[in-house]
């Protein structure tokens, strides 16, 4: 009897430890170290055409990219822009990146380029490409590419809410680039989202800040159970846009669930970003 226990106890344990690495394999809880070299076979575009890159070698937001690819396509569509979608990193080369009039990463995370690739991807950009970065793009992505941090973002992520992780809350346009904030209301209120923290904002490095968001208007805890910061001190930014070279730079931390990219004003503000950017 204490036999069949024993061995029922020990089939239990390990199917809740499969079922857990399933899980946390499965959502990228493990960051991984997975790196293409050899670039996809192109098609030959006949109009502009926008790279979206959706690489995750950390957390996956399964239901999220489908979403947000979605609506960059159908914006791209009315820019008159054809859209390449590949989670392959190597298209990230000096001859490849001369084919895009932009390159989206969305919702990229871990560290998805060899070096050789930040090489090349670092001089397109600077050379007068163009970048635009969702959510864990800046939340997620290329941690020990000092560059990417502290010049492409111009901020560290240090935390996002988590008790509870997704709430409603208040954003404010700045005075700054209204031509592409210029439809928002103030306060515009965004439902049931996971709010970023940065350790600075990027105005120091003049770098322009879009949208901020008003602390007062969800709960913050400081410091949460998970050792995530969920508040900054003075400005609270979350979207920025700066030139970087003769490169063009826009970046949200907006983003995490799929019905954000729902909602009208964000993808408004997602389009004319884009154009920006194209220009």
């Amino acid at each position: 009897m204490i036999k069949n226990i024993a061995i029922t106890l020990s089939l239990l344990l390990v199917i809740v430890l499969v079922a857990g690495y399933l899980y946390v394999t499965k959502n990228g809880l493990v960051p991984r170290h997975a790196y293409e070299t050899v670039a996809p076979e192109l098609p030959e575009f006949s109009r502009p055409t926008i790279l979206i890159f959706n690489k995750t070698n950390g957390f996956i937001h399964h239901e999220t990219i489908p979403v947000s690819d979605g609506m960059l396509t159908g914006l791209a569509e009315q820019l008159g822009w054809d859209v390449y979608i590949t989670n392959n990193a190597a298209v990230h080369n000096s001859t490849d990146l001369q084919k895009f009039k932009m390159v989206i990463w969305n919702n990229t995370s871990g560290d998805v380029l060899t070096e050789i690739q930040r090489r090349d991807f670092k001089s397109w950009l600077e050379g007068g490409g163009a970048w635009l970065g969702l959510h864990a793009a800046g939340g997620d992505t290329e941690y020990p590419w000092n560059w990417y941090v502290d010049v492409l973002l111009g901020a560290q992520f240090i935390g996002h809410t988590m008790e509870p992780q997704f709430q409603d809350a208040d954003l404010y346009p700045t005075g700054e680039a209204r031509e592409l904030t210029g439809h928002l209301p103030a306060p515009w209120n965004v439902k049931q989202e996971e709010w970023y923290a940065f350790d600075q904002s990027p105005r120091g490095k003049g770098y322009e800040i879009l949208l901020t968001i008003d602390e007062g208007s969800y709960i913050t805890k400081g410091k949460t159970k998970y050792d995530f910061v969920d508040s900054m001190k003075g400005e609270h930014p979350l979207v920025w846009r700066h030139e970087l070279g003769k490169g063009k730079v826009f970046y949200s931390a907006i983003g995490h669930r799929p019905a954000t990219y729902n909602v009208p004003e964000y993808r408004e503000l997602i389009r004319k970003a884009m154009s920006w950017a194209a220009e």
